[in-house]
């Protein structure tokens, strides 16, 4: 496991994150596609908020294979997140650019993780990208997988502990959730 403390984390940093069972309540074989669905989960905003005052740039990264499948169409992904970004903005936070992959997993499109394309995408966006000063959030072996690709560092958010043993060196350090994470950052950094 890595130690934040030797990272020297500092604006020059960017953070990565995924979507579902990162930022908001995932639904089990099932896709979020309206508001009323989008259910932030604890302390997300909070960590957000904190996220916002370390790193330089914070991009989502998230697969959306329920377009692909026909189940939402583009339209109500963009309303989900824009009231996301909203409510991340009303909790002084900021998202600054959203990567989205539509394609179904059988579609092996270079834009769906575990594959590098968003990543590559988010580059092109923000030249002050490196990918050895980025961290990937994820909840998934394949959020993991496309940050072991980049040499990002890679934080597994899940509350099973035993998932991630035996699993270096896709996962770095994992926490239960995005405060935990923001909670050990502010420790190691002696933000108040």
């Amino acid at each position: 496991m890595i130690d934040l403390a030797k990272l020297n984390i500092d604006k020059t940093w960017s953070l990565f994150l995924d979507r579902d069972g990162v930022i908001n309540r995932r639904i089990i074989d099932q896709y979020v596609k309206t508001t009323e669905e989008f259910v932030f989960l604890p302390g997300v905003l909070e960590a957000i908020s904190v996220f916002s005052k370390i790193f330089g740039k914070i991009i989502v990264v998230t697969n959306q294979q329920g377009i692909g499948k026909g189940i939402m169409t583009l339209g109500e992904l963009e309303i989900l997140h824009k009231n996301m970004v909203d409510e991340i903005s009303k909790s002084l936070g900021r998202i600054d650019k959203i990567y989205f992959c539509p394609a179904k997993s059988e579609d092996n499109h270079p834009d769906r993780k575990p594959s590098i394309g968003m990543g590559l995408k988010a580059k092109s966006d923000f030249k002050e990208i490196h990918f050895k000063k980025c961290i990937i959030a994820g909840d998934s072996f394949s959020d993991m997988e496309f940050g072991h690709r980049l040499n990002m560092v890679k934080v597994f958010i899940n509350d099973d502990f035993q998932l991630a043993k035996g699993k270096e060196p896709l996962v770095d350090i994992q926490f239960r959730g995005l405060i935990d994470f923001a909670e050990e950052l502010k420790l190691v950094l002696k933000i108040i």
